[in-house]
Parts: structure tokens; sequence; C-alpha cells
């Protein structure tokens, strides 16, 4: 009895990746479109479709909504039980970075923000939104609330240049560090800064870091799935 023939999306994918790992399709080449695959494979759009979705959920290809669909970098990782610099993460990679601030403003603490930072209610915080890019494509959402007390030049500073990791290690030295991680979804705003689809699962960091006796900020950092793990080590 002959072999079954595998399934044509199962064989669209072996072509696929076969591409990949031959080199001919390098990290971050746009693979051709759904319309381009159909006609140069003569198969079904379903066919196409269904292979490039396990591509993606395999983590080989990245679809960027209203984009197109590239050839994925090998996921980055990031630091689970360290406190790092992003910047620094992507860097040592040997790769890109660079941030994009979409919001920088000065608040007036809410209950839950003064509970997080330790301040009082009504007392003058900071708020700051950035998206961090590794070779140009979106891999974090850094929404950051700082202790004004703390760090009061926050708002003077140009995070284009400076990460607010590296600018707050400075003027408030790191003693204490806390990760709470979670899988969420993103929210439509989420989708649009990260160029993810409302579907893509999310890995999200809430933490908090303290310098001395003082809680310096809480953050809310949010990294696409497909593009980013966590990784730590420990010994007993």
């Amino acid at each position: 009895m002959g072999e079954i023939p595998a399934p044509l999306y199962a064989r669209v994918k072996q072509l696929i990746i076969q591409q990949i790992q031959s080199g001919t399709w390098p990290p971050h080449h746009r693979v051709p479109s759904e319309a381009e695959l159909v006609e140069e494979l003569s198969v079904s759009r379903m066919t196409i479709n269904r292979a490039l979705r396990e591509l993606t959920a395999d983590g080989l290809l990245v679809r960027m909504q209203g984009v197109g669909t590239f050839v994925a970098e090998p996921k980055g990782q990031s630091a689970l039980f360290q406190v790092q610099n992003i910047a620094e993460e992507i860097t040592a990679r040997g790769h890109k970075h660079h941030c994009v601030v979409v919001s920088l403003i000065e608040e007036l603490a809410t209950a839950e923000r003064a509970l997080a930072l330790d301040v009082r209610e009504g007392q003058r915080i900071f708020h700051s939104i950035i998206v961090h890019y590794e070779n140009d494509i979106p891999v974090q959402i850094e929404d950051r609330y700082v202790n004004a007390a703390v760090a009061p030049d926050y708002m003077k500073q140009d995070f284009t240049g400076q990460t607010p990791f590296a600018y707050l290690t400075q003027v408030a030295p790191l003693s204490e560090g806390e990760h709470v991680v979670e899988a969420v979804l993103p929210s439509p705003e989420e989708c649009k800064l990260l160029s993810v689809d409302r579907h893509e699962p999310c890995l999200l960091i809430r933490r908090r870091t303290w310098s001395g006796r003082n809680t310096v900020t809480s953050a809310r950092l949010l990294y696409p799935g497909s593009r980013y793990r966590l990784e730590g080590r420990f010994s007993s």
C-alpha cells in the first residue's frame, strides 16, 4: 500500500518552510500575497490561507494587519526574573531598536494609581506610553506611570534617545522589582500600535520597581505573543 499524499495545505507549508530554511526568504522578507500564491501554486485561496495561518501560529511568519505577511525573526527573549532595558536586549541581539513616544503627560493620581505608586490620591504623577520596535517591527507597548517626587524631570526627557528604564535607573537606582505575568488579548488601540489583529494572544508583564523605600514606577508591558518570549533562569 502506497503512502497517502500529504494534504495540499501541508505541502504548501513545506514549500514555504523550504524557502525560509534555504535563506531564499530571509527574516523580514515580505511573503507573496494570498492572491499571488494562489496564482503561483495553482491551489485554492482557502488552502493558502490555512498554510499561512498555521505557519504564523508556529512562529515562522508574522502577519501585520493592513501591511502584509513577513518571515519572522527567531523570537526575541525578555528576561522574566530580571528588570532589563529593552533597548539593550534588542541591540545585544545585533538588531536595531527605535521607539515612538505615543503619549507623555502629567496626571493626578487616581485611587488605583496612588495605591500602585504608594503616593497620596491626587498627587502629581507622570504617564508615558511608548512603542518599542525591533528592526522596524513593534514588539512592546510600554505603558508607564512614574512617581513625580522621585523623578521630577521625567517630562523633560527625550525618550527616543534614552528609554525611560535607562533614565530612571540613573535618577533612582533600582533596589527591588516585582513582575506579574498574564496572557491577554489586546485592545483595539493596542492592535493598531502593535500591528496585530484582535485575536493575537499577547504577553503582559505588570512591573513595579523601587529605589530604597520609594516606589518609582508602575508599568504595563505588552508583547505580541508571536514575536516575543520570556525566559528566566533560577537556582535553589
